[in-house]
């Protein structure tokens, strides 16, 4: 303080007044929180060499202040977080320690003073030992500080000076030294290990380990409410066997190992548990010499026993009370004890059962095992599990008593006729028949059949044939989703009366799809089947007898045979759900004319008025055997027409069945030649052919002597044509109607030629050229000099490489064409040898 004072001394007096009244309110604010450990009179005294771990915090008042050589480590408000510890040594020796905060954040500064020996609070004289080095400052591996006997230095610090730990003490039997533990930085929780060789006085231990005597205490809740496991311990009861034989020893219980070093905030007894299990400390303190030592024993409430959570308790209401619809029957509450032990011995628990959870808690008014419920259909009721050997030590749980009403069950009749061949009153039930009649029609039923009263005997429901004429069966109605039953009586009765048998009027196989099957209405059978029979019948169809005769697989009205053409199916005559009489109903399929139904055909228009046939296309038959009717009139087999259209015939046969055949005439013809356009005098030669006509057509060319240059292809278009004369002809493939033809020139030039007479390019002319195209073209030849040589004849054999008379070198020539049509042509040929 003497120094935080030389400090404010520097400023001046308006400010020194401002801050020490701000200090004053600081001052007090902490002396209000502070622990008494933060000072030396105060000071923890350690005792045995044992180990301490404390948690402290707070500020103290300041008593470092000039003692020591460190640096000041608390700050100018006072030492911070800090405790002091105070040491007797009985022997000579070694003293050393050290400190190890709980947290490893480097940050956390630890600071330590060591004053002595025997120096008295009020006059603590000047530190022997300390360090102030903050470890983060120091770059040190961790935060740990000490004394211990590698270190050389009495004093480092402050800041980065050091590396946290000083030479330990030596010292003798019966001096005394105090200890400060100073937080600058941090206040985690510490512990300090002794070190060293010299010995503390002894505290006083506890004596519950040598007699054996177990400090745990357990108890059972209690305390309401029951189940919240917070209880109350009378801890004193520990005191007597900690303390055994020891005199002048206290015992003081703490909720933490912190406060029972330090000595603070002691328990009251009785005490109650804030969690379960809970750890107590006791601090055993020599009150002659302060030395203490602390042990610890555990708190535990009891909670009960354990136990599975009993599942609904179920019953079927009955007969017992003679009433088996009111919701009230016998449960034997025992019956769940096992379940709620799931597996535990039954001689280490009572269990009793109670109308309400007061009396299960309070034991009383236990109800009986043999329970009628009081609560018709479902009444909750409490189960009490407690342990045989500490009947306080229980567990609560509620039952539910559930009691299912028996299912709705119906006396019924059913009327069977007597359809095996044999009138003898015997023949075949189908018993499930009458479930609804049984059970009223409610969903969620089940019904079993039995031949004895006993309902010991179960028969097949799909398939019985009765015994006797009459016959009782015995019936239980159970409801599927209780399992509970309810009984009942069906009565078998065998008619003998019978109805008649009916054959449907064939159906056209015309549904669109020929294979025998066709979508009948049953109904149209009905006034056959009860003709001259009473009114009122009702009638069902079958696909079986067998079906018919048990009542299973209804066809309903609407049916497709399921053999192909013909089939016989059943009919059930029933009067008010009794059988009257089963008969046979024939159906019958009739196949349509097999015939190629579509097609098409074409006419040649250019042959008009000429006809061709065309037929109805029977398959396989003789067409005698069926009728015709034409869309045109006609009805024969075949007819002639000249005419594009649709022609449509209907074909019937013997059964009156019929199918149409649509005959689609389309036109074709021979081609017409529009326009023929010719690319030539030219790299690439080309012909393009554009015709007009109904027909499909291919094209061909032909030179003048009749070879085929290109044979019949769907291409207009003739490339790569080599200068000449040429035929094209085109024909009709739609129907092959005919062929036409015209002829075409390339005009074109040749790049030399031989006059050597081998009968190969021996003359040079133009070609293309001909009395039909081009007659009147102008060819002249001209030597390298311009010189005009020869003037052709275009309809001639050509010029033979002559000049008057003489033949001419070998050389390049030069032309001069002028067709006909106006175009000119001028380029250079080759005369070779």
């Amino acid at each position: 303080m003497a120094e935080f004072l030389k400090i404010i001394s520097l400023l001046n007096t308006k400010l020194l007044k401002l801050v020490l009244k701000s200090l004053l309110i600081v001052i007090i604010f902490y002396s209000n929180f502070c622990f008494t450990q933060n000072d030396c009179i105060e000071a923890i005294i350690a005792c045995g060499n044992s180990d301490i771990n404390l948690d402290v915090n707070g500020f103290g008042n300041q008593e470092l202040n000039g003692t020591n050589v460190c640096g000041f480590g608390g700050g100018s408000l006072g030492e911070s977080n800090s405790v002091w510890l105070k040491v007797t040594t009985v022997t000579n020796g070694t003293l050393g320690f050290t400190l190890t905060p709980q947290s490893t954040n480097i940050t956390e500064d630890y600071d330590f003073f060591v004053f002595g020996p025997n120096a008295t609070c009020g006059n603590i004289g000047q530190a022997i030992r300390c360090s102030s080095t903050n470890p983060s400052a120091a770059n040190q591996g961790n935060n740990l500080t000490g004394m211990n006997s590698s270190s050389s230095d009495t004093s480092e610090g402050p800041g980065s000076a050091g590396d946290s730990f000083v030479r330990w003490l030596d010292v003798q039997a019966g001096e005394t030294y105090f200890i400060v533990i100073d937080r600058p930085i941090g206040n985690s929780p510490f512990s300090l290990e002794w070190t060293g060789s010299a010995q503390f006085s002894d505290p006083p231990t506890d004596q519950s380990t040598k007699i054996g005597t177990p400090l745990n205490l357990e108890s059972c809740d209690v305390s309401a409410p029951f189940t919240d496991e917070f209880t109350s311990f009378n801890l004193t009861d520990n005191t007597t066997s900690i303390i055994g034989s020891q005199t002048d020893v206290s015992v003081t219980y703490h909720e933490s190992a912190s406060d029972a070093n330090i000595g603070i905030k002691e328990l009251n007894s009785p005490y109650t548990n804030i969690k379960n299990p809970q750890i107590i400390y006791a601090r055993i303190t020599n009150n002659t010499t302060g030395c203490f030592e602390l042990t610890n024993f555990d708190l535990s409430v009891n909670i009960g026993p354990d136990f599975t959570p009993p599942s609904n308790f179920i019953l079927c209401d009955n007969l017992d009370d003679s009433d088996d619809k009111n919701g009230q029957i016998i449960f034997d509450l025992s019956t769940k004890n096992n379940e709620i032990l799931n597996g535990q011995n039954p001689s280490d628990f009572n269990i009793s059962y109670y109308a309400n959870q007061t009396n299960a808690e309070n034991k009383t008014a236990p109800l009986p095992n043999s329970y009628y419920n009081n609560i018709a259909f479902n009444e909750e009721i409490y189960v009490r599990i407690e342990d045989v050997l500490n009947p306080d030590c229980k567990s609560i749980t509620t039952l539910n008593l559930v009691t299912n009403p028996t299912p709705e069950a119906f006396n019924h009749t059913l009327l069977q006729c007597d359809e095996d061949g044999l009138i003898d009153g015997i023949t075949t039930f189908n018993l499930n028949e009458a479930h609804d009649d049984l059970t009223g029609g409610i969903a969620d039923r089940t019904t079993k059949f039995y031949t004895n009263p006993a309902r010991t005997s179960e028969i097949n429901g799909d398939s019985y044939s009765n015994t006797s004429n009459p016959q009782i069966i015995y019936v239980e109605v159970i409801n599927n989703n209780t399992n509970c039953i309810s009984y009942a009586e069906l009565t078998l009765n065998v008619s003998v009366t019978d109805s008649n048998d009916a054959i449907l009027p064939a159906a056209c196989d015309d549904d669109g799809v020929e294979d025998g099957f066709y979508l009948f209405n049953l109904n149209d059978a009905d006034g056959i089947v009860t003709n001259g029979l009473p009114a009122g019948l009702n009638i069902a169809y079958y696909e079986t007898y067998d079906d018919a005769l048990l009542e299973q697989n209804n066809l309903g009205t609407s049916f497709t045979n399921t053999i192909p053409y013909s089939q016989t199916i059943y009919a059930r005559v029933e009067n008010t759900n009794n059988c009257y009489g089963i008969s046979e109903v024939v159906l019958t399929v009739d196949e349509l004319p097999d015939i190629i139904t579509e097609d098409l055909m074409y006419y040649c228009l250019n042959e008009f008025p000429n006809t061709i046939p065309i037929d109805a296309a029977i398959i396989n038959d003789s067409s005698s055997n069926y009728t015709y009717n034409w869309s045109n009139g006609e009805n024969t087999y075949q007819i002639q027409i000249n005419k594009t259209g649709n022609y449509i015939v209907t074909v019937t046969n013997a059964n009156g069945c019929s199918k149409e055949r649509t005959i689609t005439i389309e036109a074709s013809n021979i081609a017409t030649f529009e326009e023929i356009n010719i690319i030539d005098a030219s790299q690439n030669n080309s012909i393009t052919v554009l015709v007009s006509g109904e027909g499909i057509y291919e094209y061909t060319l032909v030179d003048n002597t009749n070879m085929i240059v290109n044979p019949y292809q769907e291409s207009n278009v003739f490339e790569n044509v080599s200068p000449g004369i040429y035929s094209v002809f085109v024909k009709d493939i739609k129907n092959d109607c005919g062929t036409v033809n015209d002829q075409v020139s390339v005009i074109g030039f040749p790049k030399y030629f031989t006059p050597n007479n081998d009968g190969i390019h021996d003359t040079w002319q133009v070609s293309g050229v001909s009395e039909m195209f081009q007659p009147n073209t102008k060819i002249q030849i001209f030597n390298r000099l311009g010189k005009l040589i020869k003037e052709l004849n275009p309809l001639g054999d050509g010029w033979n490489g002559l000049f008057n008379g003489e033949k001419l070198p070998s050389d390049d020539y030069w032309f001069s064409v002028k067709l006909q049509d106006g175009r000119i042509f001028k380029n250079h040929f080759t005369l070779k040898y």
